[in-house]
């Protein structure tokens, strides 16, 4: 009889504290992903580096940071083409970046296209410090998506730090979801988690 009274206490407990979590989930989750995204403040930098990805987001705020004066070029990547791109039908991912900033008024000799093709985060860290060893680069900033960030900031200092190059993360919003309602948004839910996962991968093996 005790025993199935303690066991009806412990239940009515993880009862109510899952009926708290889930009453709660929304300012919880908030948090979670306010916790989870790096956003440093931004001073003068020697170039504003867009990764690959987020076309849509990505070249039209490093135009906006460039117009700010926070530095004078732009560093697009050279993400690996797709077979479409090597049939010449749809232009690469650099070359549309580019055509995105000139659209945005970012003057033509302001941009620079890495000639290194990259396929991941950590290709894209060896390609800028590369980069920026031949150009006296001391201070930069990336832009990327909000839970790109955390991983971003890691492998590119990890890389760049022992170059005395200095790095800056700016944290871009999506279309698709925002940090208030990721969770209801199935692209939120998939973007978070998989971040969570490469950030874990990139540490085990970088």
């Amino acid at each position: 009889m005790k025993l199935a009274k303690r066991l009806l206490v412990v239940l009515t407990i993880a009862c109510a504290l899952v009926a708290l979590a889930f009453a709660c989930r929304a300012p919880l989750l908030r948090g979670l992903a306010n916790a989870w995204i790096v956003n440093d403040p931004l001073t003068k930098a020697d170039v504003i580096v867009v990764l690959g990805g987020g076309f849509e987001t990505r070249p039209f705020a490093a135009a906006r940071l460039l117009s700010l004066g926070l530095a004078p070029r732009i560093l697009l990547m050279n993400p690996k083409p797709s077979e479409a791109s090597k049939l010449g039908l749809i232009p690469t991912e650099a070359n549309l970046d580019r055509a995105m900033l000139l659209k945005k008024s970012v003057p033509d000799s302001c941009i620079v296209i890495t000639p290194e093709i990259v396929n991941s985060t950590y290709e894209e860290s060896v390609a800028v410090g590369d980069w920026a060893r031949t150009n006296a680069v001391h201070n930069l900033i990336v832009v990327t998506d909000t839970f790109h960030t955390r991983r971003v900031r890691w492998v590119f200092c990890k890389r760049l730090s022992p170059l005395g190059i200095h790095v800056a993360v700016d944290a871009v919003p999506v279309r698709e979801f925002s940090t208030t309602n990721w969770w209801q948004d199935e692209r939120g839910i998939v973007a978070f988690q998989n971040e969570v996962l490469k950030y874990a991968y990139y540490r085990i093996k970088y």
